[in-house]
């Protein structure tokens, strides 16, 4: 029945490669490299060919298949499976290289660092205490040829061929016969005398000290070479010269050994071998432990070797997010460990967890994945984006905290590019008109203002149109002074998206009521806006036939060019925008409610200076918003101003920095007003009646005000009750200048308020109708009571009727 009989190589579950791998250590073994068939992935098998004649051989191959298979240690060579027959010897371990060819390989790269080479031999001491201390065995075979290096670059003792054991009870050791391997036997071994009283870990540890030689040195030529260090660290050649020794007695026993080269300023007392003795014992550690580990990790990935940080890294710190708890502290170690991942590897590994996160309530997690977006923006795809993560990210804009609204707004520059027609055109456009209208942090305004006008190009042309002018309209009457300069930019960075039109009719009209804006940085911008514009009219009046060039964009699906600059503007927003946000909301301190603050902005020349108000109690000295600043620069070139796409929206944040710089004390009392109230902690949130965008939020209906009328101070005169024309004389005065004495004294401005120098008479005509709303009142009040009066006067002349009773007149 010979057909039953089946080859056991051709069966082997593994494929091998036909030539020895390069570098194949001296010996009977040949290194290969190897696939498993299943799942291709890869293996190293060392192949030993039986030879006839070569019985000795043989069995030393087979002794180190038998004890390479029951060994089972973290720092010894991982069996994976074998083969063993008349013909051949096959030992399947995970995928290595054999050190010298490592070591090459990495000084052809600038050579192995310092912190590599310690943990590396750290591995090996301790393989060895194992195999002495715990199992009593002698390895007999220490030197370059038997350690290996996986791809994390963790090194492994193999070599196990001469192994013997130390308590004699397996016959003598094995003869190695092979030059190259007996040339590391300390000289005890020659005296055949056997006088020499040494440790059963005597030879080991002479050993190792030949193969610390050849790390730092390279191939050993003579044993008398090891009396010279040569490039051993000098905190490790103490420690080297005691195994050395010429006395086998003094040699260290590996666990010794060990503790003295992590004694403080020892070698192989460093940060790398304690993220790996930590990684190693992670399982066990508690949670607090954890969270410390994960929390300064980010800082030493650097100088960390890179298969280390992709091989090793990586996966703790999956492990740790799928089974552990440690939360948002692995976001920074893992993205800084997936630069080193290619793009295959990143999408696998790294953003399926990515999208798991998005998912998570933790705040904490949700404005890390934020602020480092742009690290894996693109490795997601479209549908991804639109179905697993803009759902998610869309929540943050009602979140109650600004850092969170903050983030969620910026993020939405990288996250555009991706989103479909419906979450970019309706869903994202109806939660920035809210914030624009509603949020009542300024800074956030202003973000959102920035943000759509850099986003503006992705938008559909039905969108831009119904959108731009209006938004950016409205943020040019935002009371924070950083969104109006926004609102002017963003008209500017846009302009090729507006038919003439609405040059003419929409935008110039609102720039030039920023002509008299109480900002000087405002005006500037406005005044070079107009410039822009009335000369892009002025080329299309000179020459009709332009109109169609200039109009190019404002139908069109996309505008590319646009599209470029909004790439661009991406890394500004992630980086400036933020640390102008901060700066600003720092800037606000929190004053208490009944401390009165009134604000008293700077009349621009021309024009008549408003009544002077009393200075705050506790004035904020424009130091305190000069401190703030860095790198402030606002040097502008008046000569650009027709030259629309060299406009540098970045710019804002100096434009912001230089409203700062030239706000003083009659400044800070309303902006701390205002800090006031959104700090206040029974503010009503106006995410809590949002209803629908076009009934509540919709960019066309203006600046809305989330605070009550405050009500008009006792005593105001009404204007319909002056006489305005009357023959006979008044000694009353002006009824104007006692009701803004007043207002002025005894008022706390609010907090969206432009402050008492108000370019129009908004402000008076809001005192007229709440005076006459409370005359009114008063009005039904009196008659009620006169009303009531009566009745009661009534029954107290006649007392009660009767039944049956006729009145009588």
């Amino acid at each position: 029945m010979w057909f039953f009989v089946r080859d056991p190589v051709r069966d082997f579950p593994f494929h091998l490669s036909p030539e020895p791998a390069e570098g194949s250590p001296p010996g009977p073994w040949a290194l290969h490299r190897g696939r498993k068939k299943a799942t291709g992935s890869p293996v190293s098998i060392f192949v030993y060919d039986v030879k006839p004649g070569a019985e000795e051989q043989t069995q030393v191959a087979k002794a180190a298949f038998k004890r390479l298979k029951t060994l089972r240690h973290p720092n010894i060579l991982a069996f994976i499976d074998g083969l063993e027959t008349d013909k051949c010897v096959h030992v399947v371990t995970e995928a290595v290289t054999p050190l010298g060819v490592h070591l090459r390989t990495r000084a052809e790269a600038g050579g192995p660092k310092e912190l590599e080479l310690s943990w590396g031999l750290h591995q090996i001491v301790k393989a060895l205490s194992f195999l002495v201390n715990d199992c009593s065995l002698v390895h007999n075979n220490v030197c370059m040829a038997a350690v290996f290096v996986d791809r994390a670059g963790e090194w492994k003792l193999g070599g196990l061929d001469y192994m013997y054991s130390a308590q004699g009870n397996g016959g003598a050791p094995p003869c190695k016969g092979i030059p190259e391997l007996e040339q590391y036997d300390p000289p005890e071994l020659a005296d055949s005398s056997g006088r020499a009283v040494r440790e059963t870990w005597s030879a080991d540890m002479w050993r190792l000290g030949c193969l610390i030689w050849e790390v730092f040195n390279g191939p050993l030529p003579r044993a008398t070479a090891l009396r010279n260090p040569g490039k051993i660290p000098k905190s490790l050649v103490p420690h080297y010269c005691e195994l050395v020794g010429a006395n086998p007695k003094m040699r260290p026993n590996p666990a010794r050994f060990l503790q003295n080269c992590r004694a403080p300023g020892g070698f192989m007392n460093n940060r790398f071998v304690e993220t790996n003795l930590f990684l190693e014992e992670i399982q066990i550690k508690e949670p607090a432990e954890k969270q410390k580990f994960f929390q300064e990790l980010s800082k030493s990935l650097d100088s960390f070797p890179e298969d280390f940080c992709r091989h090793k890294v990586l996966p703790q710190l999956l492990t740790a997010f799928e089974f552990g708890n440690a939360g948002a502290v692995v976001l920074t170690p893992l993205f800084k460990v997936g630069k080193f991942l290619s793009a295959e590897e990143y999408q696998q590994k790294i953003i399926p967890v990515v999208v798991k996160m998005f998912s998570s309530t933790d705040r904490a997690m949700r404005i890390r994945l934020l602020q480092q977006m742009e690290q894996f923006i693109q490795y997601l795809d479209e549908p991804t984006v639109n179905t697993q993560i803009f759902p998610h990210v869309v929540h943050g804009f009602l979140d109650t905290n600004p850092a969170i609204r903050e983030q969620t707004v910026k993020s939405m520059l990288l996250l555009a590019p991706k989103l479909n027609e419906a979450n970019l055109n309706v869903e994202l456009m109806k939660h920035f008109a809210r914030l624009q209208a509603k949020d009542e942090q300024g800074p956030i305004r202003c973000n959102t203002t920035v943000c759509l006008g850099k986003i503006g190009s992705y938008l559909s042309a039905s969108t831009r149109h119904r959108v731009l002018t209006s938004a950016f309209s409205r943020a040019t009457k935002d009371p924070f002074a950083p969104s109006r300069v926004a609102g002017v930019l963003g008209f500017a960075a846009t302009h090729n998206l507006y038919s003439m039109n609405d040059c003419a009719h929409k935008i110039l009209p609102v720039l030039c009521g920023l002509t008299v804006d109480p900002e000087k940085s405002v005006r500037d911008q406005a005044f070079k806006a107009i410039r822009s514009f009335l000369s892009k009219l002025e080329s299309v009046s000179e020459d009709p036939t332009q109109l169609a060039e200039v109009e190019k964009d404002v139908h069109a699906v996309s505008s590319p060019g646009m599209g470029g600059a909004a790439a661009s503007w991406a890394g500004w927003a992630v980086t400036g925008v933020s640390s102008l946000t901060s700066k600003l909301i720092r800037a606000h301190p929190t004053v208490a409610a009944g401390e009165p603050n009134v604000s008293q902005r700077p009349t621009p020349e021309g024009l008549p200076a408003p009544a002077p108000t009393p200075a705050p109690p506790t004035p904020v000295t424009s130091g305190h918003w000069e401190a703030q600043e860095e790198g402030k620069d606002t040097a502008e070139d008046s000569g650009a101003a027709d030259r629309w796409d060299d406009e540098d929206w970045g710019s804002l944040e100096q434009e912001a920095e230089s409203v700062l710089a030239q706000q003083d004390n009659w400044s800070t009392g309303g902006q701390a007003s205002r800090a006031g109230q959104t700090s206040n902690p029974d503010h009503k949130s106006p995410e809590s009646d949002w209803s629908s965008w076009e009934a509540e939020g919709s960019w066309e209906q203006g600046w809305q005000e989330p605070s009550p009328q405050e009500p008009p101070p006792e005593g105001t005169q009404l204007t319909s009750e002056y006489n305005w024309g009357g023959p006979e004389p008044s000694d009353k005065g002006d009824p104007f200048a006692d009701l803004l004495a007043r207002r002025e004294v005894g008022t706390q401005p609010r907090p969206d308020s432009w402050g008492d120098d108000n370019w129009g008479d908004d402000g008076l005509e809001t005192e007229s109708r709440q005076a006459k709303a409370e005359l009114a009142r008063k009005k039904r009040e009196e008659r009620r009571r006169e009303m009531e009066a009566k009745r009661a006067e009534k029954k107290a002349a006649k007392g009660p009727m009767k039944l049956g009773t006729r009145k009588l007149d």
